[in-house]
Protein backbone atom coordinates (compact mmCIF):
# COMPACT_ATOMS: atom_id res chain seq x y z
CA UNK A 1 0.00 0.00 0.00
CA UNK A 2 1.49 3.32 -1.08
CA UNK A 3 0.18 5.83 1.40
CA UNK A 4 0.00 9.54 0.62
CA UNK A 5 -0.47 11.97 3.47
CA UNK A 6 -1.53 15.44 2.37
CA UNK A 7 -2.62 18.67 4.00
CA UNK A 8 -6.37 18.55 3.48
CA UNK A 9 -8.55 21.63 2.81
CA UNK A 10 -11.51 19.88 4.46
CA UNK A 11 -13.77 20.42 1.47
CA UNK A 12 -14.23 16.91 0.06
CA UNK A 13 -17.22 14.66 0.73
CA UNK A 14 -14.94 11.76 1.77
CA UNK A 15 -13.35 13.67 4.64
CA UNK A 16 -16.72 15.09 5.71
CA UNK A 17 -18.09 11.54 5.91
CA UNK A 18 -15.08 10.23 7.89
CA UNK A 19 -15.31 13.10 10.36
CA UNK A 20 -19.07 12.56 10.72
CA UNK A 21 -18.38 8.88 11.47
CA UNK A 22 -15.77 10.01 14.02
CA UNK A 23 -18.12 12.42 15.80
CA UNK A 24 -21.02 9.96 15.73
CA UNK A 25 -18.86 7.32 17.39
CA UNK A 26 -17.57 9.77 20.01
CA UNK A 27 -21.15 10.69 20.95
CA UNK A 28 -22.16 7.02 21.02
CA UNK A 29 -19.37 6.14 23.45
CA UNK A 30 -19.06 9.29 25.59
CA UNK A 31 -21.50 11.66 27.26
CA UNK A 32 -21.84 14.94 25.30
CA UNK A 33 -19.85 16.96 27.85
CA UNK A 34 -16.93 14.55 27.42
CA UNK A 35 -16.73 14.75 23.61
CA UNK A 36 -13.81 16.97 22.65
CA UNK A 37 -13.61 16.08 18.94
CA UNK A 38 -13.70 19.08 16.62
CA UNK A 39 -16.24 19.55 13.86
CA UNK A 40 -15.36 20.72 10.34
CA UNK A 41 -15.66 24.42 11.20
CA UNK A 42 -13.30 24.15 14.17
CA UNK A 43 -10.85 22.03 12.19
CA UNK A 44 -10.68 24.83 9.61
CA UNK A 45 -9.37 27.36 12.14
CA UNK A 46 -5.97 28.92 11.52
CA UNK A 47 -4.34 27.17 14.51
CA UNK A 48 -5.11 23.68 13.08
CA UNK A 49 -3.26 21.76 10.38
CA UNK A 50 -5.26 18.82 9.07
CA UNK A 51 -3.91 15.84 7.12
CA UNK A 52 -5.67 13.06 5.28
CA UNK A 53 -4.15 9.71 4.32
CA UNK A 54 -4.97 8.22 0.92
CA UNK A 55 -4.10 5.11 -1.09
CA UNK A 56 -5.33 4.44 -4.61
CA UNK A 57 -7.76 7.34 -4.44
CA UNK A 58 -9.37 6.02 -1.26
CA UNK A 59 -9.42 7.94 2.04
CA UNK A 60 -7.91 5.79 4.80
CA UNK A 61 -7.62 8.15 7.74
CA UNK A 62 -6.94 11.61 9.07
CA UNK A 63 -5.29 13.55 11.88
CA UNK A 64 -4.81 17.15 12.94
CA UNK A 65 -2.29 19.21 14.87
CA UNK A 66 -3.55 22.20 16.83
CA UNK A 67 -1.10 24.80 18.06
CA UNK A 68 -1.78 25.60 21.70
CA UNK A 69 1.11 28.05 21.86
CA UNK A 70 4.51 28.41 20.20
CA UNK A 71 5.92 25.49 22.22
CA UNK A 72 2.98 23.13 22.68
CA UNK A 73 0.81 21.28 20.17
CA UNK A 74 -2.23 19.04 20.51
CA UNK A 75 -3.18 16.05 18.39
CA UNK A 76 -6.82 16.16 17.27
CA UNK A 77 -9.13 14.09 15.07
CA UNK A 78 -6.88 11.04 14.77
CA UNK A 79 -9.05 8.56 12.88
CA UNK A 80 -8.57 5.52 10.67
CA UNK A 81 -11.55 4.30 8.68
CA UNK A 82 -12.88 1.01 10.06
CA UNK A 83 -12.01 -0.93 6.89
CA UNK A 84 -8.38 0.22 7.06
CA UNK A 85 -7.46 -0.41 10.69
CA UNK A 86 -4.40 -2.53 11.39
CA UNK A 87 -2.64 -1.44 8.19
CA UNK A 88 -0.29 1.17 9.67
CA UNK A 89 -2.34 4.24 8.75
CA UNK A 90 -2.43 5.68 12.29
CA UNK A 91 1.31 5.11 12.73
CA UNK A 92 2.07 6.93 9.48
CA UNK A 93 -0.15 9.84 10.52
CA UNK A 94 1.49 9.92 13.95
CA UNK A 95 4.96 10.09 12.38
CA UNK A 96 3.80 12.96 10.16
CA UNK A 97 2.46 14.89 13.15
CA UNK A 98 5.61 14.25 15.19
CA UNK A 99 7.75 15.44 12.29
CA UNK A 100 5.71 18.61 11.91
CA UNK A 101 5.82 19.28 15.66
CA UNK A 102 9.62 18.93 15.61
CA UNK A 103 9.85 21.30 12.61
CA UNK A 104 7.78 23.83 14.52
CA UNK A 105 10.15 23.35 17.46
CA UNK A 106 7.39 22.43 19.87
CA UNK A 107 8.68 21.27 23.20
CA UNK A 108 5.60 19.24 24.03
CA UNK A 109 2.86 17.41 22.20
CA UNK A 110 -0.32 16.43 24.06
CA UNK A 111 -3.68 14.83 23.39
CA UNK A 112 -6.99 13.87 24.95
CA UNK A 113 -8.59 10.52 24.25
CA UNK A 114 -11.30 8.48 25.88
CA UNK A 115 -10.80 6.38 29.00
CA UNK A 116 -13.44 3.84 28.00
CA UNK A 117 -12.49 0.35 26.71
CA UNK A 118 -13.29 1.35 23.12
CA UNK A 119 -10.31 3.73 23.21
CA UNK A 120 -7.76 1.12 24.39
CA UNK A 121 -6.25 0.72 20.88
CA UNK A 122 -5.77 4.49 20.63
CA UNK A 123 -4.11 4.68 24.05
CA UNK A 124 -1.83 1.78 23.08
CA UNK A 125 -0.83 3.58 19.86
CA UNK A 126 0.01 6.75 21.75
CA UNK A 127 2.07 4.82 24.32
CA UNK A 128 4.04 3.19 21.46
CA UNK A 129 4.96 6.69 20.30
CA UNK A 130 6.19 7.79 23.72
CA UNK A 131 3.11 9.45 25.16
CA UNK A 132 2.51 9.15 28.89
CA UNK A 133 -0.59 9.82 30.94
CA UNK A 134 -0.70 13.33 32.39
CA UNK A 135 -3.20 15.73 33.91
CA UNK A 136 -5.48 18.03 31.95
CA UNK A 137 -3.74 20.63 29.79
CA UNK A 138 -4.86 23.78 27.95
CA UNK A 139 -8.58 24.36 28.62
CA UNK A 140 -9.39 20.77 29.63
CA UNK A 141 -10.68 19.84 33.08
CA UNK A 142 -10.57 16.51 34.91
CA UNK A 143 -13.08 14.13 33.35
CA UNK A 144 -13.55 10.44 34.17
CA UNK A 145 -14.20 9.80 30.45
CA UNK A 146 -10.91 11.40 29.36
CA UNK A 147 -7.32 10.23 29.36
CA UNK A 148 -4.77 13.00 28.86
CA UNK A 149 -1.39 12.10 27.44
CA UNK A 150 1.76 14.04 26.59
CA UNK A 151 5.34 13.65 25.48
CA UNK A 152 8.38 15.86 25.41
CA UNK A 153 9.82 16.23 21.95
CA UNK A 154 13.41 15.23 21.19
CA UNK A 155 14.71 18.69 20.41
CA UNK A 156 13.22 20.31 23.50
CA UNK A 157 16.20 19.57 25.76
CA UNK A 158 18.70 20.99 23.28
CA UNK A 159 16.65 24.18 22.80
CA UNK A 160 16.35 24.65 26.57
CA UNK A 161 20.14 24.80 26.79
CA UNK A 162 20.50 27.57 24.18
Amino acid sequence: MELQIVVDPLTGPEIAALLREHLDEMYRISPPESVHALDLAKLRQADVTFWSAWAGGELLGCAALRELDGRHGEIKSMRTGAAHRGRGVAGALMRRILGEAEQREYRRLSLETGSQPEFAPARALYRRYGFEVCGPFADYAEDPCSTFMTRTLAGAHNRNQR
